[in-house]
């Protein structure tokens, strides 16, 4: 749900909900989870003990959840009111979840992982494994075990329903988000927009997002659904005649639907089908199951295990938005008026979170890049933590306005994004004012870090294809460790985590893409962008800032919001926020942006999650026969020794920093060393990337 950009007015609903939950007492709600049930208790990580935590075990099971359509803190849910309701007027639902904890009982960290699009993101960005199947069991899926060696007690849970149907093994977190009905209960319609592309050319086409589902048409095979194509996002549609095209089953039974088009789809297209749907889930529920069951277990013994000591909550891109999009809508707060948890980490949200995941008929797989899905709400106003302006509507709102307990309590809560996010997600918008002219501090309770030179996930891509360039090998994945650490001592002990670090205006390190053009060094074999994402303030129509329902399929575009990127140095990596000893001691250079190969048909768009990376010259005799401006590595370090005694160095000004652990700083060291070889070892004619990763 949108705030209406004109006044505000579901800041308003929002902000009347607020001061009504801030009179009610500790015991003023029916509790929201009614009882848990026990599916499954086994061993995790058989025989393996992570250090005085000793040994883990997994219970599996579900929360049953009764909520209260009429309490101040359930006010934000869009279409609660349109859910049928049990004979003590609440709306029931359940969800599954899985927690990982120590056999022994004794206060821990409760750790949630929001996760994303199903599966458990967490383990296999911190641990290094990710658990197969979606179901941690084994030792190897505990990979080196480094959340457990700290003695969290992990808990994920399903919160979407919009997941795709999966390998038979698998046991992705589906969400049976309730459905909202008329009065009489009748069906809700509503028109639904679904844009896709394809990378080759293909006669038939998935249409629903990313790994996801979508809602299908109300009406099989809907002779009024409307099929159009355009080359580029801002372009006018044309619509494809419905006699070319008609709906086919899908591939799986419960998968997403397709469409086949005489002729075929072709690379370098957007496709957008639009129709009437019915029986909108009410995704909002799914945040407030999160919420809850948070709730239920900071005040509960469980199994024979105290309450945490506190609770914290972690999310990964689409989970790091939905974490934003629970702290705008108040919906870290419970029933009874009190904090669900007391520290929040967003990792590589971009500038998200104040949209999506709670309005009707919403998508929440989808987010805009620069290519794709600008039609969706995920980047609306406010972005920062502390109250800004917009000068187009005239809205002041920061998206922290609603995430006070009724003791006017905040979470706790840091934000990191890569230079990745700069480029294809708005990032910039978290520190700035949304005009881009001035620099916002983060709110007291916040700190902000930028990794620059990395990407969206660890770059492990041995090809080129579909891209321009190489991916980035920058491992800000160390950072995260780092992060977590630091984020438990700063809600346990009030022990500051490192201070914000980000490219800002103030000091020339943020800039726009063409400053960014005119001081990237000339002559290196990569060709930056010519823009980044800038998305626009979407017309959904006159009930959707208010009520969460969108009128205008698709939206009207708006002026966009004015998003920066972090400026260069001289050797073409990014200045400004946190630089790990890739940058401070670099071996080329790493770029948030890629280039799309031209054969995928949209040569003049980024990549939407992948950097770049070009090593620098070996020699200085290859430095001149490319005419490389960049100093080659053999002119900055003279022997292997000397590059590895720089690194460590680097390395421990980062554990000094705190954005490195002590016990992570062999491992930055061996990572690093282990790209200098391989690097002096590849030929640069041979143009493959496998080289750069070890085997």
């Amino acid at each position: 749900m949108l705030n209406k950009s004109a006044t505000g007015s579901s800041d308003i609903r929002i902000a009347i909900a607020c001061a009504a939950l801030s009179l009610l007492g500790p015991t003023a709600a029916w509790p929201a989870v009614e009882r848990v049930e026990i599916t499954e208790r086994t061993p995790f990580a058989r025989g393996v003990v992570f250090g005085e935590h000793g040994e883990y075990e997994k219970i599996r099971g579900i929360a049953h959840f009764a909520v209260d359509p009429e309490a101040a803190a359930n006010a934000s849910i869009v279409d609660l009111k349109l859910v049928p309701r049990d004979k003590q007027g609440r709306v029931t639902f359940d969800t599954e979840f899985v927690m990982l904890r120590p056999v022994k009982p004794q206060p821990t960290t409760l750790l949630y992982d929001v996760n994303n699009r199903g599966g458990i993101a967490i383990m296999g960005q911190m641990q290094g494994r990710i658990p197969a199947n979606n179901d941690p069991t084994t030792a190897a899926d505990a990979g080196d075990g480094f959340l457990m060696r700290h003695g969290f007690t992990l808990l994920f849970s399903a919160w979407t329903w919009d997941v795709a149907p999966q390998a038979p093994a698998a046991r992705p977190l589906v969400f049976n988000a309730p459905v909202a009905k008329g009065p009489q209960g009748e069906p809700v319609t509503g028109r639904v927009e679904n844009e896709f592309t394809v990378n080759t050319p293909t006669d038939i086409a998935t249409y629903a997002g990313m790994r996801g589902l979508t809602y299908e048409p109300a009406t099989q095979d809907d002779p009024a659904a409307v099929l159009t194509e355009r080359a580029r996002p801002d372009d006018e549609r044309r619509p494809i005649a419905r006699a070319r095209w008609h709906f086919v089953a899908p591939e799986k039974s419960g998968g997403p639907g397709r469409v086949q088009l005489d002729g075929g789809f072709k690379p370098g297209t957007i496709y957008e089908l639009t129709y009437v749907s019915k029986d909108p889930r009410v995704t909002g529920l799914g945040l407030a199951s999160i919420r809850d069951l948070l709730s239920y277990f900071r005040n509960h013994p469980f199994e024979g295990a105290p309450p945490p000591k506190h609770v914290l909550i972690f999310g990964i891109s689409q989970s790091g938005r939905l974490i934003g999009r629970m702290l705008h809508d108040g919906l870290d707060v419970d029933e009874s008026g009190e904090l669900a948890f007391d520290g929040a980490y967003q990792q590589v949200p971009g500038g998200g979170g104040s949209a999506g995941f709670n309005s009707r008929f919403a998508q929440p797989t989808r987010h805009p890049s620069m290519l794709e899905e600008h039609d969706y709400p995920a980047d609306t106003f406010p972005f920062t933590t502390m109250p800004s302006r917009d000068p187009v509507t005239g809205q002041s709102a920061s998206y922290l306005d609603h995430a006070r307990d009724r003791q006017g309590r905040l979470p706790k809560i840091l934000v990191s994004n890569n230079s990745t996010e700069y480029w294809n997600r708005d990032a910039s918008l978290i520190t700035t004012t949304p005009d881009g002219v001035t620099d916002v501090a983060p709110a007291p309770n916040v700190r902000i870090y930028a990794v620059m030179g990395a990407q969206h996930y660890v770059g492990r891509s041995p090809a080129r294809t579909p891209y321009v360039n190489c991916v980035s090998t920058t491992d800000h994945y160390l950072v995260m460790r780092a992060l977590i650490v630091a984020l438990d001592r700063w809600v346990g002990a009030d022990t500051p985590p490192p201070a914000s670090a980000y490219p800002n205006l103030t000091d020339g390190t943020l800039t726009t893409v063409a400053g960014y053009r005119a001081a990237f060094p000339k002559g290196v074999a990569l060709t930056p962008p010519e823009q980044n994402l800038h998305e626009s303030r979407l017309d959904l129509g006159p009930r959707f800032g208010q009520e969460g329902i969108a009128d205008n399929i698709p939206p009207g575009h708006g002026k966009p919001y004015e998003s920066r990127v972090p400026s260069p140095d001289a050797d073409g990596n990014d200045r400004g926020g946190v630089r790990m000893a890739e940058l401070q001691v670099p071996l080329g250079t790493h770029t948030g942006w890629n280039g799309r190969a031209p054969d995928t048909g949209f040569a003049w768009a980024t990549a939407r999650f992948d950097g770049s990376f070009l090593p620098f010259p070996r020699t200085e005799a290859e430095r001149k026969a490319a005419n490389d401006p960049r100093q080659s590595l053999e002119a900055r370090y003279p022997t292997r020794e000397d590059f590895i005694a720089k690194v460590r160095h680097a390395a421990k000004k980062q554990v000094a920093a705190g954005y490195l652990l002590e016990e992570d700083l062999e491992r930055a060291v061996a990572e690093n060393a282990g790209l200098y070889d391989r690097i002096l070892a590849h030929d640069p004619a041979d143009r493959s990337c496998g080289y750069l990763f070890a085997k």
